[in-house]
């Protein structure tokens, strides 16, 4: 037997576990693993602590998994690398892709049917992007295809979830009565409430800054002129706009570049001046 094979073999030095494989560090185990338990308690335990609410069979889009990991302390640079690197490690067993869903094979949740709630006394917020500030004050919110809205008692949690679409997202403050005008059936998940539709008359703020006020109360110039201004001047293929001072024939302008008068320009001035 070869004395080399006597030698302990240091853990932390890269080995092959399978011909062909690349060598694996204790510290990139180490890595897989933690981010292999971070995933089983988002997708099968508690997703609602992370501002997710999977579908009725439990999935969850890659994406907003993508999103959520990162906004965690030391996962910033998690990204689809990393992902796949679970999927191909020893806890691949732990999760099902479906397409660009995922989801834990165990799960400690309910998702259907969910539970009805009475609303809560105070406020509830949810964040919508900038652009639909005006519109979910004057007309609520409708339902969406891709799932219900989403709130939250907590604001910041609110901010957190607005932050997935939008970089700087409104806050929007919401009351929803037990009955009559405003009035919409919530459900729960975790400490998550669901909404397929919130009306105005639910919406009590913030309102509209005075910029946007302004924006709304101004006319809006119709679609055709705001393409032609921004098209600029408009010339008929194969022609453009010669300056006077850019003439190639420098016969036709004067001393300090401009085009010269033509002969007629030249008669009339003559005429006027008798």
């Amino acid at each position: 037997m070869c004395p080399e094979a006597h030698k302990s073999r240091d853990p932390d030095k890269p080995t092959r576990t399978q011909p062909g494989e690349h060598p694996v560090s204790k510290h990139h185990r180490f890595r897989v693993d933690e981010l292999s338990r971070i995933m089983v308690y988002v997708l099968g335990h508690r997703p609602d602590e992370f501002g997710l609410v999977p579908d009725s069979d439990g999935f969850l889009p890659v994406k907003r998994l993508l999103q959520a990991l990162r906004e965690e302390p030391g996962w910033s640079s998690f990204n689809e690398g990393a992902l796949r690197e679970v999927l191909l490690s020893e806890h691949r067993g732990d999760f099902e892709i479906d397409g660009t869903r995922i989801r834990a094979t165990e799960r400690r949740f309910q998702t259907h049917p969910l539970i009805p709630v009475e609303p809560p006394s105070g406020l509830l917020f949810t964040a919508v992007r900038r652009r639909a500030h005006s519109h979910a004050l004057e007309h609520g919110l409708k339902p969406r295809p891709d799932g219900p809205h989403i709130l939250s008692q907590d604001r910041d949690m609110a901010l957190r979830m607005g932050r997935r679409m939008d970089a700087s997202p409104v806050i929007l403050e919401i009351r929803i009565p037990s009955g009559g005008q405003g009035s919409a059936p919530l459900s729960a998940f975790g400490t998550l409430f669901l909404a397929v539709e919130i009306h105005p008359e639910a919406i009590v703020g913030p309102p509209l800054s005075r910029d946007q006020q302004r924006a709304l109360e101004q006319p809006e110039e119709p679609l055709f002129e705001r393409k032609k201004a921004a098209r600029g001047p408009q010339f008929d293929a194969g022609t453009f706009l010669l300056e006077a001072e850019r003439d190639p024939d420098r016969s036709r302008r004067d001393s300090k570049g401009r085009k010269r008068r033509t002969w007629k320009e030249t008669s009339r001035k003559i005429r006027r001046e008798k």
